[in-house]
């Protein structure tokens, strides 16, 4: 069936349903008119048997949900079945609407050699190509690779190398595939790298073409280095900036950076997925640092002024409330990881009371007149108050 035929066909009327019909009740339609118009209900009538054909070919399209959406696209794109110019003289149309489909010459208003066809050809994947077609650029593929980076470099962004193995035009033929650098149009898709086969409908689908692997080109004498396929596995180390910030197990994506395209045709994209490695003292959350630092018991009890350290900068100064238990933790700020807007996430400073593991005579006897000063408080009364009321 021809693209003109395809658009100015009406299926739903021909199936008698309206165009938001569901998929069961196009089924229910169409069983219902084959059983009515089938052959072998009505031998020797060819009009019941042609309409037969149109039912068929209305429900090979409605009854497919990809089909339908491509004929409805189309149906809108041409106003329900075709262009509606003012009439001419008579009340005719005065244009012919295979002109708009044909290899007709532009005319005073005409659309030029191609028609729109060329509009259909890329709608429905009509393959058909000319002695003259063009094989395409093709998008070169995407690379994934991996890094490992300190826990500094990744607060801080680096720029590391990465050496890549990635397909790329063979240098041995100049990304022809033939050891001459003379290839020939492959004559099955004639060069375009794609062959069609029809679906039923009206509906041509579009396959890579075997012959030349969707190349478009056969090599007469194959390279030795890539065997005809005009690409080889090639290396290549480049430096990569990894941005401040990133998190472990963290995937980058960068644009245009994959594998070289063919015949013109843009790089792919490298994907990096970053590995983050431990630090003796800081720790991550979210945007925010974390550490952990040891307090004297009389710092904690009596209150002090604290130093604590930084990611690669300079100590900052915490002022400790007197009575502050173990475990607090307070915040410095802008002392954290970079954001994405280069702002810095905090600080957060968790303090820890420590207990000595040995004791001077001086200090064990300080300990001893402080444990009789409070022999009459008891910390876990409290404890076993709520204990004993749950």
């Amino acid at each position: 069936m021809s693209t003109k035929d395809f658009v100015e066909k009406d299926y739903y009327k021909v199936l008698g349903v309206p165009k938001d019909a569901t998929e069961a009740e196009i089924k229910k339609a169409y069983r219902k008119l084959a059983r009515e118009y089938h052959p072998d209900a009505n031998k020797g009538d060819a009009a019941a048997e042609e309409r037969f054909k149109e039912i068929s070919e209305a429900n090979d399209v409605l009854g497919d949900a990809k089909k339908r959406k491509e004929y409805d696209e189309a149906r809108a794109l041409f106003g329900n079945g075709g262009f509606r110019p003012g009439p001419g003289a008579g009340g005719s149309f005065n244009f012919d609407l295979g002109d708009l489909f044909g290899g007709s010459q532009a005319g005073a208003g005409g659309f030029g050699s191609g028609g729109l066809g060329d509009v259909f050809g890329g709608l429905f994947n009509r393959g058909g190509a000319g002695p003259g077609a063009r094989t395409q650029p093709r998008r070169g593929q995407d690379v994934e690779s991996e890094v490992t980076l300190s826990f500094t470099e990744a607060v801080d962004g680096a720029t590391v190398p990465l050496r890549m193995s990635s397909q790329a035009p063979c240098k041995a033929c100049s990304g022809t595939g033939d050891k001459n650098g003379t290839p020939r149009v492959c004559p099955t898709c004639v060069g375009t790298g794609q062959v069609s086969r029809g679906s039923g409908g009206g509906f041509s689908l579009t396959d890579p073409c075997a012959d030349c692997k969707g190349r478009g080109l056969i090599a007469e004498s194959p390279c030795e280095v890539c065997h005809g396929s005009g690409r080889a596995k090639s290396s290549r180390t480049m430096q990569v900036r990894i941005p401040a910030g990133v998190s472990d197990g963290q995937r980058i994506r960068l644009r245009g950076k994959g594998a070289p395209g063919e015949r013109g045709g843009p790089a792919g994209d490298l994907y990096v997925v970053v590995h983050v490695g431990s630090h003796p003292v800081f720790s991550r959350k979210g945007d925010n640092l974390t550490v952990t630092v040891p307090v004297t018991f009389a710092e904690a009890a009596l209150g002090a002024d604290i130093r604590v350290p930084t990611l690669n900068g300079p100590a900052v100064t915490l002022k400790l409330p007197p009575g502050t238990p173990s475990g607090r933790t307070m915040r410095a700020r802008g002392k954290g990881a970079v954001r994405k807007d280069g702002t810095r996430g905090d600080l957060l400073v968790t303090v820890e009371v420590a207990v000595p593991a040995t004791l001077s005579d001086k200090a064990r006897e300080a300990l001893e007149m402080y444990r009789d000063a409070t022999v009459s408080e008891d910390p876990r009364a409290a404890l076993f108050e709520s204990a004993k009321g749950a």
